[in-house]
């Protein structure tokens, strides 16, 4: 009677449509592409889909949103750090959006995947690890973001948005505009041009 065969390890990478293989435990910069980083953020729902609207409001345009917004803020802010803001939720294009009070309820396991797949971003498309200066400008955009979906996407009184993500200051008409939601190409397509964009420095 032969032995029984060694039970494999559950599989913890995804197929990229690009062809690239992420492991997703321990993601290598090289099996990162923006082709796709861009696509599946362009699919995943922020608020998991509930927001007003013909179309979802993609992940890919909340970037593109709390890029905006970052630019606004500081008018010195550098390609480098739009790219930070750009990317700051790239790990969502393979573990999705999960919303903050089930990310809380997760805890850590989460966070650490969150923490090694963004990583792996950075390294392969060159940016530095942020200091604690753009981390917080990154966190200030953000949340900005949030109240401005909240309100006008996702059903949110302005006093309750303003209890759950703090206040949110006048906005030009250019940046409120990223808040209306777009057909999934166009996010895609706007996504990667302001990467192109931010890339070329």
């Amino acid at each position: 009677m032969s032995a029984p065969r060694p039970k494999e390890p559950p599989r913890a990478w995804q197929r990229m449509l690009s062809g690239r293989r992420l492991d997703l435990l321990d993601p290598s910069p090289l099996d990162v592409e923006i082709a796709d980083i861009a696509h599946g953020l362009a699919r995943v729902a922020r608020w998991n889909g509930q927001t007003a609207g013909p179309h979802v409001f993609s992940v890919a345009q909340h970037s593109l949103l709390v890029e905006g917004i970052g630019r606004h803020l500081d008018l010195a802010c550098t390609p480098a750090d739009g790219l930070e803001f750009l990317l700051h939720d790239a790990p969502e294009y393979v573990v999705g959006d999960i919303i903050s009070p089930l990310k809380a309820a997760i805890g850590d396991a989460y966070r650490g995947v969150e923490k090694r797949l963004l990583a792996a971003v950075r390294q392969r498309f060159g940016i530095p690890a942020p200091s604690p200066a753009l981390t917080r400008r990154v966190k200030r955009a953000d949340r900005i973001a949030a109240h401005l979906e909240a309100v006008r996407l996702a059903g949110f009184s302005p006093d309750e948005a303003a209890r759950y993500f703090g206040p949110a200051p006048t906005l030009p008409e250019a940046v409120l505009t990223l808040a209306d939601p777009w057909p999934t190409a166009d996010a895609q397509t706007r996504f990667l041009t302001r990467f192109a964009v931010l890339a070329a420095g």
